[in-house]
């Protein structure tokens, strides 16, 4: 579980950071499309948060990853069916490679842990990311969190 939460909590910093952004730039009605990825990426992370305090034994276990599944199915979906698309048609090849490059780097510098009350907002992610990021990881560390 300790991979997962990894990827995806690092998968939703870096979208915050630079996908959104470029969608509310590039694509019509971007700002409220946006909006309500970050809102999904919002219950992910409460849904993760929620689940780090649940043993593996709890009844709620089962209901609480298949939410997760759900929730996670939705959001890849609508962005590959959606959001994608219309930045292929907004962008040029040149700004979808760096649009790329820059949420690959991103991952890396990006928190391992959930944080839902964390502001959202690409500049507050920027900023405090990178540094969240250095703490989830040195507690990963010294843990052995996400060494399977």
């Amino acid at each position: 579980m300790d991979e997962v939460t990894i990827e995806l909590v690092r998968h939703s910093v870096a979208e915050e950071q630079y996908l959104y952004p470029a969608v509310r730039e590039h694509i019509d009605g971007g700002d409220r499309i946006a909006d309500k990825e970050i809102v999904d990426h919002g219950r992910v992370e409460k849904i993760l948060k929620q689940l780090e305090r649940v043993d593996t034994d709890d009844p709620q276990m089962s209901t609480m990853l298949q939410q997760l599944m759900d929730e996670v199915a939705a959001h890849v979906q609508d962005e590959e069916n959606n959001i994608f698309p219309m930045l292929r048609r907004a962008c040029t090849p040149q700004q979808l490679d760096d649009l790329g490059d820059k949420i690959r780097r991103a991952k890396t510098m990006a928190p391992t842990r959930p944080h839902p009350s964390a502001p959202s907002t690409p500049m507050a992610s920027k900023l405090l990311a990178p540094g969240v990021g250095l703490v989830d990881r040195a507690r990963d560390f010294v843990t052995g969190r996400g060494k399977s």
